[in-house]
């Protein structure tokens, strides 16, 4: 293909991991991109994609929105499924985790006696959602107590004591949020062992995978939680802000509305669905989150190209997904281990050596802190 969106990407031969890379990406060159955590960034060649939509929707706005992005949203959401393998008809796209965690956790009715689950080093806008739910409804919130570096055997026993003391004390855990890849500190949770507790206990799983898809490989299918979102723009190379919301079936009929709540959503005791865009035979689910408001959709429309770039990617004998990932765990280890080494530290850690199984790395500084300067720090010093 010699022109269309995907041009300058079909015109790549293959991206070796490193400094040919590097050279892909719009980095000042005085600037050392070290927190790609936090808000992620796209190679030069999907800057041409968001344009090339851009411009489309531009050209011919009131055409593009109503008839062309629907089509090419369903494309994208056919490609972020595969990935991830789910059904393509449990993804939808948010602008971001945060609006995912919070549209779910909104959605949810609760009753007297209900207690959503939280872990020590839950993410800081995730906590105060559950505190304004804490405020407005009758939900109560419990917290998983641990320090890194522990096990994970630890940290699911610790999660089970909650869930027994909750319900020896009469009340319901109803649901339960914890991360697949905490952020601060980067360590890898055990959210396979977490979401087979939940479903043991009847406990809905919700697992802020804010930094696992295009981190980590994820298989949803296998997994099998209640509800996940990842966003796209960290580590999948797409623009901000998308984020992908998985929600089976059997739980879609509970995220009523989106948010802002908009056209797709159905008040109790009418069947017909009033939505600006063309009649469609899709689902009340991927119709709700369809159109939410007019913003600028070209970031999630992105994400073919953005798999398709890293298709291009090739480290030692690995080559595309595979690539990425494993480069970007070993990338951290030895960058953890240097810094180590050099400081005369040590990389956080725990005796079973899964908290390193992702793109991050935790060093110890060699400062003390004193007194009550750490009262609220999860993370051994």
């Amino acid at each position: 293909m010699t022109s269309g969106p995907l041009a300058a990407i079909n015109a790549i031969d293959q991206i070796e991991c490193g400094k040919d890379a590097a050279k892909h990406f719009s980095f000042d060159a005085a600037y050392r991109n070290l927190n790609h955590g936090s808000f992620g960034t796209f190679p030069k060649e999907i800057t041409s994609t968001l344009r090339h939509h851009q411009d489309a929707c531009e050209a011919r706005p009131d055409h593009f929105i109503r008839y062309e992005y629907k089509r090419l949203n369903d494309e994208c959401r056919s490609a972020i499924a595969q990935l991830i393998n789910a059904p393509v008809d449990t993804c939808v796209f948010v602008p971001n985790a945060t609006t995912g965690i919070n549209t779910i956790l909104r959605n949810l009715v609760y009753e007297p006696g209900d207690v959503i689950i939280y872990f020590a080093t839950i993410y800081g806008s995730c906590h105060k959602t559950i505190q304004y739910l804490t405020e407005t409804t009758p939900l109560e919130a419990a917290k998983v107590e641990y320090t890194y570096p522990c096990s994970d055997a630890a940290l699911l026993a610790s999660f089970e004591k909650v869930i027994t003391s909750i319900k020896a004390a009469g009340k319901r855990p109803v649901a339960a949020m914890f991360d697949t890849i905490v952020s601060m500190p980067g360590v890898r949770v055990p959210f396979e062992a977490l979401t087979a507790i939940c479903r043991q206990n009847n406990i809905y799983s919700i697992l802020d995978a804010a930094h696992c898809v295009g981190q980590i490989p994820i298989d949803l299918t296998t997994l099998d939680p209640d509800f996940f979102v990842s966003n796209c723009h960290k580590w999948l190379h797409v623009p901000r802000g998308c984020a992908v919301l998985y929600v089976p079936l059997r739980n879609q009929g509970l995220m009523r509305s989106t948010l802002p709540t908009s056209h797709g959503f159905v008040p109790r005791g009418e069947d017909a669905l009033v939505s600006p865009l063309p009649p469609t035979t899709k689902s009340e689910f991927v119709n709700n989150f369809e159109f939410v408001g007019t913003v600028d959709n070209a970031p999630q429309l992105c994400v073919p190209a953005a798999l398709a770039w890293r298709s291009k990617i090739v480290w030692k004998d690995l080559k595309g997904e595979e690539a990425v990932m494993a480069y970007g765990v070993e990338l951290a280890r030895r960058g953890g281990d240097v810094v180590a080494e050099a400081l005369g530290t040590e990389v956080l850690e725990n005796g079973e050596g899964t908290l390193r199984g992702c793109a991050f790395a935790n060093v110890k500084l060699p400062v003390e802190l004193g007194g009550d300067a750490g009262e609220n720090v999860k993370v051994a010093q």
